[in-house]
């Protein structure tokens, strides 16, 4: 079996790599590989992670196609609670994780990118965004509080209802990303900005990150993911046509 997962360790910093080509779609699989290499990061003591894709995309979101293809509900729910457990695993990481986004972030690859602490974003052609409603879905209300505690509650409502995806440099502008730099030095400066943070007194720093991040961790509790509901609108018909016009459009 292809690994989906690439770590590399720069001394006490960690870059978890998502290796499933072509585009990083997340399947339960790649999923469950991220959950488990920031769990063994942690428990093998690495200090800051950095989380990072392909360099063209970041990551291409869910693998819909892939979702369409299950045969029953449970199966569908299963598929959907494996990448919370992924994004939960990101937001409740007690060291620093910083998002390397060489590429686009569309939809899920986008809420990882929420879930990390910073932003380093590539100059260029590249978009970022929740564009959940652009193919029939309504992202739940605890993934629409991941893009409000960074753009703010009515560029986040503006955004959510149009599923727009914005270009690195407004998304820079809206801080919805940190910083821009040359698509090849996105892990590089991923890994300076930890650098330079990790040798703050460590208790202090760990201890004010957990509790300016608690609203993080509290968005994605169930009772806000409201799983049931969400596949409830799975098979809703405008819901399959737009997913499944997505999966047409990506044949092409």
């Amino acid at each position: 079996m292809t690994p989906t997962i690439a770590t590399t360790d720069h001394g006490a910093i960690r870059e978890i790599r998502l290796a499933r080509a072509p585009v990083n779609a997340l399947n339960p699989e790649l999923c469950a590989a991220l959950r488990t290499a920031i769990d063994d990061a942690v428990a093998q003591g690495v200090h800051g992670l950095i989380l990072s894709g392909g360099p063209k995309v970041f990551s291409a979101g869910l693998d819909v196609p892939h979702l369409l293809t299950l045969p029953s509900r449970a199966e569908l729910m299963a598929a959907w609670e494996t990448f919370f457990a992924a994004a939960r695993a990101l937001a409740e990481c007690p060291v620093p994780v910083v998002a390397a986004i060489a590429g686009h972030a569309p939809a899920g690859g986008c809420v990882l990118a929420l879930c990390c602490d910073y932003r380093v974003m590539a100059s260029g052609p590249f978009r970022i965004g929740l564009n959940e409603t652009q193919v029939g879905l309504a992202a739940p209300e605890g993934i629409q509080r991941l893009m409000r505690r960074v753009v703010g509650t009515y560029r986040a409502e503006r955004l959510l209802v149009a599923g727009e995806l914005v270009d690195a440099e407004r998304a820079l502008a809206i801080g919805l990303v940190d910083e821009l730099v040359d698509v090849d030095h996105v892990a590089t400066r991923a890994r300076v900005w930890l650098e330079e943070l990790l040798p703050l007194p460590r208790t202090p720093m760990l201890t004010t990150r957990a509790l300016a991040r608690a609203d993080l961790v509290a968005a994605l509790h169930p009772d806000l993911i409201q799983l049931d509901r969400f596949i409830d609108a799975w098979s809703e018909p405008d819901t399959q046509a737009g997913l499944r016009a997505l999966v047409a459009k990506l044949g092409k």
